[in-house]
């Protein structure tokens, strides 16, 4: 059972910048692809950025060029550097991890942004 454990979410003002952490709770080296998704109330639950074990990164288009994803496999860590920050990017996120079939997910921090 792969545990995931987010932090770094808060109030920022709009333009500003945060960056969301993932601690895994065993080695990710060998894990398929991890990630982060949001979710916002009354809206779809939507994938922010994903890594995969080889370092290809995807992310969703209302990220592109603001929103980072990297990872650390020494340190069992997945970061989101999130840049210019809008008031729409408010929402909880989530960390996840794809590893042998499965997919495991974080609790969830808050992010919001205020304009």
């Amino acid at each position: 059972q792969v545990q995931l454990v987010e932090s770094g979410g808060g109030l920022v003002q709009a333009g500003g910048s945060l960056r969301l952490s993932c601690a895994a709770s065993e080695s990710i080296f060998s894990f398929n692809a991890m990630g982060w998704f949001r979710q916002t109330p009354g809206k779809q639950r939507e994938l922010v950025a994903a890594i995969t074990s080889g370092g290809r990164t995807n992310s969703a288009d209302s990220v592109k060029g603001r929103f980072t994803i990297s990872r650390d496999d020494a340190k069992n860590l997945v970061y989101l550097q999130m840049n210019n920050l809008k008031p729409e990017d408010t929402s909880v996120y989530y960390c996840i991890a794809d590893h042998r079939g499965y997919r495991y997910w974080g609790q969830g921090t808050q992010v919001t942004v205020s304009s």
